[in-house]
């Protein structure tokens, strides 16, 4: 009983520390074997995107951040420079299923969101796939709305890739 009445550490914080960002490779990697049955060319996309954001460091236009639960990393989060001006992306959101529930997923969001306005992105854009339902509401709560939709194969799976899209001049800060 009193473990249940204690009140569990919630923070938030740049993932700036080592192992951060191998931990956002391997964490992904994990879970979604575990969740969905998606095979190693998964976790090596999500390794180039990690990379390509280490190897371009640019703190006035780019930031990743680390969830914990009392103290351990719970989940992650990356805003990165798009190829268009003016246009960021939203990488690889992920809270751990012991995290779920405790509203990790939307702080992390709202900590990306308010990076690219003070960045001064005017859009924000993410890639996702129909079945992640749980990061989709999240999107929605945020103002994205879904731009495309297609089917492909990937990751050992037939998946429906989508895109969403939040125009940052036209929607409120959270």
């Amino acid at each position: 009983m009193l473990e249940e009445a204690r009140q569990r550490q919630i923070s938030v914080r740049h993932a700036d520390r080592p192992g951060d960002l191998g931990w956002m490779v391997m964490a992904h990697g994990e879970l979604y074997d575990q969740q969905f049955g998606w095979n190693t060319d998964f976790e090596a996309l999500v390794a180039r995107i990690v990379a390509d954001y280490a190897t371009k460091q640019s703190p006035a236009a780019q930031a990743a951040w680390i969830a914990e639960v009392d103290g351990e990393r719970a989940g992650c989060v990356m805003l990165v420079a798009d190829d268009q001006p003016g246009a960021a992306k939203l990488r690889v959101l992920l809270v751990t299923p012991s995290a779920r529930g405790l509203g990790m997923g939307t702080r992390l969001v709202e900590e990306a969101l308010a990076f690219a306005r003070a960045a001064d992105y005017r859009c924000v854009t993410l890639w996702t796939t129909d079945n992640l339902a749980s990061a989709r509401r999240i999107y929605q709560r945020f103002g994205f709305i879904l731009t495309d939709e297609k089917p492909h194969r990937g990751f050992g799976h037939d998946l429906v890739g989508q895109t969403w899209s939040l125009d940052l001049l036209d929607s409120p800060a959270g």
